[in-house]
């Protein structure tokens, strides 16, 4: 039976992306969209985009594409702008052991980069 998607979340599809990404780096971007519940089309335009905001670094292996997330970057909005990727994984993802390094990410946000514009 289908897992029914609610009509909102109070995260957005780009962080599910992220998320996603984060927890399986060779994850395909057509199981990313089954678990976000949206298309395939719309998960490659998020990853276009956290590429191009520099969260994510895409690497091709072969015919297989593999995904770095910079975790030591701080989200974009100016409400969550002083907290850092790695703590919004951690938060979200603690209970995850198949990213055994997100805690540890997690502890030193001091070393992280700060956008100029938060």
């Amino acid at each position: 039976m289908a897992h029914r998607v609610p009509d909102w979340t109070f995260l957005t599809n780009h962080a599910h992306v992220l998320f996603c990404l984060a927890q399986d780096s060779e994850i395909r971007l057509r199981d990313v969209a089954d678990r976000v519940g949206i298309t395939e089309r719309a998960v490659q335009r998020i990853v276009t985009e956290l590429e191009t905001g520099a969260y994510i670094t895409r690497q091709r292996n072969g015919r297989r594409n593999s995904y770095i997330v910079h975790k030591q970057l701080f989200l974009r909005h100016p409400i969550e702008g002083h907290c850092s990727v790695a703590e919004l994984l951690g938060l979200i993802l603690a209970g995850d052991t198949r990213d055994s390094d997100l805690p540890a990410s997690a502890e030193n946000p001091a070393s992280a980069e700060k956008p100029a514009d938060v």
